[in-house]
């Protein structure tokens, strides 16, 4: 029974950004159902996959989840959609407001059939502003917020987005988060509530937090930025075979760094015996590591680091942070056997609980491959599930149902 068990959660969401909130939500107990079109998310069809539908980053946002393929457009597919949240604590979105408009599911059409629900909603821009009916996808917002610019002037000046879906995630988690909170709201007031989290607004929030630096001011005292953050040697530093993650920041790591690094010349010298002495002449002092990290390999700066206490980490690649050893420990990339996949390698869930453990309770589920199940949880008696069937509103690949659309 993890945390949220109890909790039913209606899951309108595609692509990752709210797929990556709601997964979170699942493995958190929640009962968490997947409303996809009858095409599909589509990130089902990003590969390599073995089989048609099940791409692996579908299986790495979609677990803990139950699958009902739904067309929204039909009236019946709308009915039945509000039929599932009547019961449901939670729904779902990640599509602009004015889709949600068009189809009649918006805030107070879902409200009218359960006042009590937390209709969370996940897209571009707040709704008060000129930018409300943008679309609005991770790499704009990576551009918008600051952060490309960010690493054009810490790098060689061309701006570039982070590569992974940064925006999606940070907006993600801040929407798991404002849903717990109006959930709480809820249980002391009775009261549900529609909840916005905007991409644009977080995001610069998130960003912006480190870096409106003196523009905190006014009149301003500097420009913006964080000098730390922006070095140009602020990066995994050479060794003589590698590379390695080295942080020294504090001035009893930086002692410690003199004596291992036998270099207690750099003690006396103003640049590095304070701390902000060091922030003054940051891009200096990174540089000056470097050059000190190239005189050793990998392997024997972090044995001297690590006897000295100084935060030091390796710079996995893809394959190798597969067997760090403390993710091995940790079984932190089990492998499991999927119902249709064979056997595939996920991730676990890293918050831990003493009461309550968390635990994603099943794989991604093929497209629509709980339809009846839902819906005969849901009231629908079999008569009325094989009319949606065969009016194409509700698609299945359950076992019973293979590829097909009828009952």
């Amino acid at each position: 029974m993890g945390p949220l068990d109890g909790i039913k959660i209606i899951d309108m969401t595609s692509v990752l950004m709210g797929p990556y909130a709601t997964q979170m939500l699942g493995d958190y107990g929640a009962n968490v159902i997947k409303v996809e079109s009858p095409d599909g998310d589509i990130t089902r069809q990003i590969g390599p996959t073995r089989h048609p539908g099940m791409g692996p980053i579908f299986l790495n946002a979609n677990r803990s989840k139950r699958s009902i393929a739904l067309d929204l457009k039909a009236p019946a597919g709308r009915d039945a959609l509000l039929r599932l949240a009547s019961t449901a604590d939670v729904l779902v979105y990640n599509v602009r407001p004015q889709a949600m408009a068009r189809l009649k599911l918006d805030y107070d059409s879902v409200a009218a059939v359960n006042p009590r629900i937390v209709y969370a909603g996940m897209f571009g821009f707040g709704q008060q502003g000129p930018y409300a009916a943008k679309p609005a996808y991770d790499d704009l917002l990576q551009g918008a917020s600051g952060l490309s610019h960010l690493i054009a002037r810490a790098g060689d000046g061309t701006p570039r987005y982070v590569p992974t879906a940064l925006a999606d995630r940070v907006v993600g988690l801040s929407a798991v988060g404002a849903i717990l909170a109006s959930l709480l709201h809820r249980q002391r007031t009775g009261q549900g509530q529609r909840v916005d989290i905007p991409m644009f607004e977080t995001m610069v929030g998130f960003v912006m937090s480190d870096h409106l630096g003196g523009l905190t001011f006014e009149p301003p005292l500097d420009q913006g930025g964080y000098s730390r953050q922006m070095s140009p040697d602020r990066r995994p530093y050479p060794t003589s075979d590698g590379y390695i993650s080295v942080i020294v920041y504090n001035d009893k790591q930086w002692n410690s760094f003199f004596d291992v690094s036998g270099r207690d010349d750099l003690r006396a010298d103003p640049m590095f015996a304070t701390f902000a002495g060091r922030l003054a002449n940051i891009d200096a002092v990174y540089a000056e590591l470097g050059r000190i990290f190239a005189t050793r390999t990998t392997a024997e700066w972090m044995r001297l680091l690590d006897k000295a206490d100084i935060p030091s980490m390796p710079v996995h690649d893809l394959l190798s942070i597969l067997d760090d050893p403390h993710l091995v420990e940790t079984d932190f990339f089990p492998v499991a056997e999927h119902p249709s996949e064979g056997a595939i390698r996920s991730m676990r869930v890293a918050t831990t609980w003493s009461d309550t453990p968390a635990t994603p309770s099943r794989l991604a589920p093929r497209l629509g491959e709980q339809s009846r199940e839902i819906l005969r949880e849901a009231g629908f008696g079999d008569e009325e599930i094989s009319r949606l069937f065969n009016e194409g509103v509700i698609r299945t690949t359950g076992p019973d149902d293979s590829n097909n659309n009828q009952d």
